[in-house]
């Protein structure tokens, strides 16, 4: 590889790390949040939420963006978006004004994650095998250390550092990517002619709005109930307003020409849709944990955040050394054996969180969080290669778009059960509950899995 593209690998890496880092470093700033602010748990619970919706309707959406307006474009743009939420975000005064910062910060971030995998893959010719790789290292690694990074700062700087902690990547990315990236092709003539409406239709904005709407209605009507502690009306008129926007969504989708989700292929493709729901159940258990404990240590125990971060690191470090591990194995044996494994590690690691107590010593929580590290390690090769092996190759643009909205889903229900099981306050009653769900939902996978290996139509195409 020659110096020209290391530069322009390093420049793309450098923003598109910006999206799991953020992501993943609020994990140990929920509990100051909610000091700060005098939130209740399930009210800052939002600064997620907010996020992975962002990030699941931005994604797909800039993608397409980037065939009319160019990847540089896109990518470059989404950097100064992300840096004028980093410098904005820590100044607001109040919850909610961090909330629109926060959802700023996610389009940005998104920008350049849904392209840079395309700039690399366009642009290094040569060992690009081994550039895809680097890029996903980028991108893992910045999700499994986000954690100790934002311990650290919130620690010695507060939690307005995890936000002014992404300027200097922003400018480095940017200088880089300014001199390295080549400038796009000139537009066709079919995209220069483009109507607003052909432009309408090609983004499939009525159902990015139904999508979003139906969402973030159910989610306040889930919310707002266990917060007061009943269901009132407003409750009511909220579920019912996200279950029929939903319902509007799915309709929608099934007649668009370009459909933001392509529901029609989870129908045709049943092998491909098995791997997209146990995609998002393994999310929904894999960040129930990643997101949960850091406010057990936190509110329970009483740790600080820098000894949090640190904790937290067991699972991380465990994801990543797995990873090349697991995709030896996994060339060699199939995904089935990893993901059979991988459920069980879950199941295991969930049945220890229910084990623990106000007298449990904190560095037992390390066993939980190696056992779901190294079942994420698994995960993330053993489901990408079960993606490939139930999706025919003329759909893999489609399949991987689908797969990466199930991650979203998945993440997005983990806060949601995090927030229901806890209410106000974050407790080690609570916790203990949390970990009863994780270990029925983790040993269904594993009997789930175990029967389709058995059947031999686990990740079949």
């Amino acid at each position: 590889m020659n110096v020209r593209n290391r530069w322009l690998l390093i420049s793309v890496g450098l923003g598109v790390l910006l999206n799991p880092l953020n992501s993943s470093m609020i994990a140990v700033a929920i509990a100051r949040l909610q000091d700060v602010y005098r939130l209740a748990f399930t009210d800052v619970s939002w600064i997620i939420f907010v996020f992975y919706i962002a990030s699941a309707v931005a994604q797909p959406v800039m993608g397409k963006a980037s065939d009319l307006f160019g990847r540089k474009k896109i990518f470059l743009t989404g950097l100064v978006v992300a840096f004028i939420a980093s410098l904005l975000a820590p100044l607001s005064q109040s919850f909610g004004l961090l909330i629109v910062f926060r959802i700023v910060q996610a389009i940005g971030t998104s920008m350049m994650v849904a392209v840079g995998m395309a700039i690399v893959r366009i642009h290094i010719t040569e060992k690009q095998a081994t550039a895809l790789s680097v890029m996903s290292i980028f991108l893992s690694g910045a999700a499994a250390i986000g954690p100790f990074i934002g311990g650290v700062l919130i620690h010695w700087w507060d939690w307005h550092a995890i936000f002014f902690v992404n300027i200097p990547f922003v400018v480095a990315s940017f200088l880089l990517a300014w001199r390295t990236i080549p400038n796009d092709q000139p537009p066709t003539t079919v995209t220069q002619n483009m109507s607003f409406r052909k432009w309408f239709a090609l983004m499939d904005a009525p159902g990015i709005v139904l999508f979003t709407a139906g969402l973030v209605a159910l989610l306040v009507g889930l919310l707002s109930a266990k917060s007061v502690g009943h269901v009132s009306a407003w409750n009511v008129i909220a579920l019912l307003a996200g279950l029929t926007l939903l319902v509007a969504f799915v309709r929608h989708e099934l007649k668009a020409a370009s459909p933001f989700i392509p529901l029609r292929a989870f129908a045709k493709y049943p092998a491909m849709t098995w791997v997209n729901v146990q995609f998002m159940l393994v999310n929904l258990l894999f960040y129930s944990v990643f997101f949960g404990l850091p406010s057990y240590l936190q509110m329970v125990r009483q740790i600080n955040e820098f000894h949090t971060g640190i904790l937290m690191l067991s699972l991380g470090l465990c994801s990543l050394v797995v990873s090349p591990i697991a995709g030896r194995w996994i060339d060699k044996s199939g995904p089935r054996p990893a993901l059979l494994v991988s459920g069980i590690l879950m199941a295991l690691g969930s049945i220890w969180i229910v084990t623990l107590n106000a007298s449990s010593p904190v560095i037992s929580v390390c066993f939980a969080l190696a056992a779901f590290g190294v079942s994420n390690g698994l995960n993330n090769v053993g489901m990408q290669a079960a993606l490939f092996q139930s999706s025919p190759k003329e759909i893999i643009g489609v399949a991987s778009g689908l797969f990466n909205t199930s991650r979203y889903l998945g993440t997005i229900l983990s806060s949601l059960l995090i927030s229901i099981v806890m209410g106000g306050t974050f407790n080690a009653r609570g916790f203990q509950v949390l970990g009863i769900i994780l270990t029925v939902v983790a040993i269904s996978l594993v009997f789930m899995n175990r029967r389709r290996l058995e059947s031999g139509q686990l990740a079949s195409p």
